[in-house]
């Protein structure tokens, strides 16, 4: 026995503590306790376990036992093997399910969940390491040493020329590199509008109803903007309810609404650009996901019909991983010099080097490359979530499916969303029911399912899950 470690070269020791009397298996024992440990967070992802041939000799037990217990974990995912013969932490757990404690029974609670279809997740594990490493030599050996100094608040001019000639080729947009500020992701980006907007005299900002609570609607408010909701079809937002809304500028996700899927009308948008010019409002488009289209042709950015009305916001989120934070805004020129200032004021820029290495990766094609690689991939995931909904639940109405990284399931009356969603979690089932995210509060029951990150298996045993809740729902 010794203290366990968490550095990056293989560990010595590591706390075990074995009981020869309790009557399970030595290997047994090893196992959940370096099972409990990862899961306290006592050992980190990536941090090396001991040799086993040196933990074994510590334990005092055969080498055989420790390898039998190093190879379950590894087929359960919580180890790696490494080259060299090192073993590792894995990076990404596995969903926890009932655990089992020293003894070899089950633990009294669980942690987490046996699946999990949290939204607003991407397949991280797919990041195009290779890629990326290529692009940052390039960028180290290359740049100018200039470029490493404070910077235009804006961000540097090769990123905002090499997003310039993407967004205009793929989405259609009017963009030009005076008019692009670099911001820390989607979350920084609207905080800095709706600072903008609200020094310059903006009173009310319309969301669609129902949308996401954690950016626009939180900011908005603590900014001293009035939020009202403006309903959502199957269509997108209900332009009609905009014109009733008086507001100064509108947020929307006009290339598949979330949570909702609806893809906003060549004519809605029409509509929705006349009212932005009729009242000098500002129309912020959040196109989050657009890449990522199955069953679709592609559906052009609204800021391509209206530069000087529309702010177009991306992100490398989805795409590639939200830890890069890296987000971009095409903004109408009177704007761009106070939202560069707001930058400024927020964090002097973002990091040069990042923004760098993403202009030559997108340069090289690698974006374009990698998005090609990961559509497939994501279609399946999709395929095989409405294929076990049609298994097992064929009395749900998938929505939204087009597109994106989830799919929203539209409840029978006979169902109530919240009841649906606790029996779910009773049964190891994680999901979130559309109802949160409703400004006024009204509205059909409906499911979000994420599937970026779960694998067709899981997606299957998922759905089972979920319909196994129903069922003690419906009482039958």
């Amino acid at each position: 026995m010794g203290q366990s470690r968490t550095n990056s070269g293989p560990a010595e020791d590591l706390l075990i503590e074995l009981d020869r009397d309790a009557g399970v298996p030595l290997h047994r024992q090893i196992e959940a306790s370096i099972r409990a440990s990862i899961r306290a967070g006592r050992l980190r992802a990536g941090a090396s376990l001991p040799p086993t041939r040196t933990l074994a000799a510590g334990l005092g037990v055969s080498r055989g036992v420790v390898v039998e217990a190093y190879q379950q974990l590894v087929a359960e995912g919580y180890l790696a093997s490494r080259s060299g013969g090192y073993t590792q932490v894995a990076a990404s757990m596995p969903p926890a399910a009932a655990d089992a404690d020293s003894t070899g029974q089950p633990a009294a609670r669980s942690v987490g969940f046996r699946v999990d279809f949290g939204y607003g997740r991407t397949d991280v594990s797919q990041f195009p390491r290779p890629a990326w490493l290529r692009s940052v030599r390039t960028v180290l050996t290359t740049t100018p040493n200039d470029r490493f100094a404070y910077l235009d608040g804006r961000g540097v001019p090769e990123l905002r020329q090499a997003l310039c000639d993407y967004l205009n080729r793929v989405r259609g947009t009017l963009a030009v590199p005076g008019n692009v500020v670099i911001c820390n992701g989607y979350g920084q980006g609207i905080a800095l509008l709706i600072q903008v907007l609200a020094r310059r005299g903006a009173r009310r900002i319309a969301l669609e109803d129902p949308s996401s609570d954690d950016d626009a609607r939180v900011l908005a408010g603590a900014a001293g903007l009035e939020v009202v909701g403006i309903p959502v079809g199957p269509d997108g937002v209900q332009v009609d309810a905009l014109h009733r809304a008086d507001a100064d500028a509108v947020v929307l996700t006009p290339s598949h609404q979330w949570p909702t899927g609806g893809v906003l009308s060549a004519a809605a948008r029409a509509e929705v650009i006349g009212w932005a010019r009729r009242r000098g409002a500002i129309v912020v488009e959040d196109d989050y996901d657009a890449e990522y289209r199955y069953d679709r042709s592609p559906v052009g950015a609204m800021q391509g019909l209206a530069p000087d009305h529309v702010v177009y916001c991306g992100t490398a989120s989805k795409t590639l991983a939200p830890g890069l934070r890296l987000g971009w805004m095409v903004v109408p020129a009177p704007l761009v010099a106070d939202v560069a200032a707001a930058k400024l004021l927020a964090d002097r820029g973002s990091s040069v080097i990042d923004q760098l290495t993403f202009a030559d990766f997108l340069g090289r094609g690698e974006f374009d490359r990698h998005l090609r690689r990961m559509r497939p991939v994501y279609r399946r995931r999709r395929d095989a979530l409405l294929d076990a909904l049609r298994t097992h639940l064929p009395d749900l109405r998938p929505a939204g499916i087009a597109a994106g990284q989830h799919v929203v399931a539209w409840l029978p009356p006979d169902l109530d969303e919240a009841a649906v969603v606790a029996a779910a979690a009773r049964h190891g089932l994680g999901i979130q029911g559309v109802g949160p995210f409703r400004i006024a509060g009204a509205g059909p029951g409906g499911l979000i399912f994420g599937y970026a990150i779960l694998s067709e298996s899981a997606i299957a045993e998922g759905v089972a899950l979920l319909a196994t809740a129903i069922r003690e729902v419906r009482g039958s």
